[in-house]
């Protein structure tokens, strides 16, 4: 009865991993397009009467880039519950990890929200000139460190939460392999663009095997869950 238990816990906290990683990558997704749309003009003037006219998208970006930061403790809490019966230790640094990434990715929120009030604060008698709200946006529209910074975390995290799914036969072992490999990749990939020795067009695409192990992982788990770890095998 203990055993059963267990592992109704286990398939609960994989269905939830499931949902989540779709929920998290739709959630980016839409913020990222919704933000790319609303700052997509040339000079700070430009971008923030742009911003002006699109301030619902922003709004709205703002609200799933909070969600997209709660999804990853969720994931992490998720994953670990999965995977800590096949190294305790390690889930736990990978929830860690996770965490990090969550909490350093909020950092950009209150910029967001800072170009998002400059763009519509108009004629409001606490409203800055004009020279120093474009002084400030510039500012504002530099891209965000907390970012950059949450990604290795993210990466390390997917790392090693992978090779415990790998090594716990839990998913597929192909798709487990290619999530492994999708994380070295960017374990050493993010660093070297953090510190500018890597630019261009392969920052977007060491993420795409990433993003081929996340969607069909978030179904599997979804769907079917996952398969009993060693612990309810003994």
């Amino acid at each position: 009865m203990t055993n059963r238990i267990v592992e109704t816990s286990r398939q609960f906290y994989a269905r939830l991993a499931g949902f989540t990683f779709l929920f998290y990558m739709a959630a980016g997704a839409t913020a990222v397009v919704l933000m790319n749309r609303a700052t997509n003009a040339e000079g700070t003037a430009a971008t923030l009467a742009r911003i002006a006219e699109h301030a619902s998208d922003v709004r709205v970006a703002i609200f799933l880039e909070l969600l997209e930061c709660f999804s990853a403790l969720v994931l992490g809490v998720a994953l670990y519950r999965i995977t800590r019966d096949e190294d305790h230790e390690l889930a736990m640094l990978a929830l860690t990890c996770r965490v990090g990434e969550g909490v350093l990715g909020a950092i950009g929120i209150p910029k967001t929200m800072g170009l998002l009030w400059l763009a519509t604060v108009g004629a409001a008698a606490d409203a800055p000139d004009v020279a120093t709200a474009n002084t400030l946006s510039a500012a504002l529209l530099v891209p965000v460190p907390g970012a950059m910074i949450g990604a290795p975390f993210f990466a390390v995290g997917s790392m090693i939460f992978s090779w415990l799914l790998l090594r716990g036969r839990m998913v597929p072992v192909p798709l487990a392999w290619l999530g492994v490999l999708a994380s070295v990749l960017l374990v050493v990939g993010l660093p070297l663009q953090l510190a500018d020795f890597l630019n261009g067009p392969l920052t977007m695409y060491m993420w795409m095997p990433m993003v081929a192990f996340q969607v069909p992982l978030g179904l599997w788990l979804l769907i079917k869950g996952v398969s009993p770890g060693y612990e309810e095998m003994k």
